[in-house]
């Protein structure tokens, strides 16, 4: 089993219904969504969300991590109950539709310093539950490619993207070939409409679980952050 600290919104919330419909699968209930939850959808719709559909509507905090030896899930709990308890709630001023090479996501209109430092908190906090990783792991992400900075959070946190190489995003694609982007970044553009260009509250720390590699993530535990 592996554990990852995500931020999603709550459950009941419309952001969270409707990527939820979008990807095909609530990552709350593990229900399943057709393609005509949506209406109509671009060609190849299930496959180009595929990936993200397994993950859930989420933003990565700390990435999916088996349990060290020495704690139990109980612990995790505890502690993460205890951290968003003295967590302040904060909000992004602005949320937008982005594109990272060849994945479309809703990002920060602009660099969003209270977000750079509750995720470098939720790194570090969490680090002693984190299992190291395996040599199969670290060949996944395959460092070569990394810059040398990512390849130091690697092996040091377990995931390139942390600290000053974090970049929130909550992924609405896998990889979308390039002939297809214009298309799919207007259908998001149109069905996210209602959540771009607005604030999104930061409001809770959610733990996922992946009960076997391969398995869909769904929403072990959602805390409410300070004041939310």
């Amino acid at each position: 089993m592996r554990y990852a600290l995500y931020f999603t919104p709550p459950k009941d919330h419309p952001l969270t219904s409707l990527a939820a419909r979008w990807l095909g699968r609530d990552a709350f209930s593990d229900e399943i969504f057709s393609d005509k939850a949506m209406g109509p959808v671009p060609e190849d719709h299930a496959e180009l969300t595929a990936d993200p559909r397994r993950y859930g509507f989420h933003a990565t905090l700390k990435a999916p991590f088996e349990l060290a030896g020495s704690v139990t899930e109980r612990d995790l709990l505890e502690v993460a109950a205890e951290f968003a308890s003295r967590t302040k709630a904060f909000t992004i001023p602005e949320l937008v539709l982005g594109q990272l090479g060849h994945f479309f996501a809703l990002v920060p209109g602009s660099l969003c310093q209270p977000l750079q430092d509750f995720a470098s908190r939720v790194v570090k906090t969490f680090e002693p539950f984190r299992a190291p990783l395996s040599d199969h792991d670290i060949a996944r992400r395959k460092p070569e490619g990394l810059t040398e900075p990512q390849r130091a959070n690697l092996l040091r946190w377990g995931y390139p993207y942390v600290n000053d190489e974090f970049r929130f995003h909550m992924t609405l694609t896998g990889r979308v070939p390039a002939e297809r982007q214009a298309e799919m970044h207007d259908v998001l553009r149109e069905r996210f409409a209602a959540h771009t260009g607005k604030p999104l509250d930061i409001s809770g720390l959610a733990i996922f679980i992946e009960e076997k590699r391969g398995a869909p993530f769904t929403v072990r535990s959602w805390l409410p952050l300070n004041g939310a």
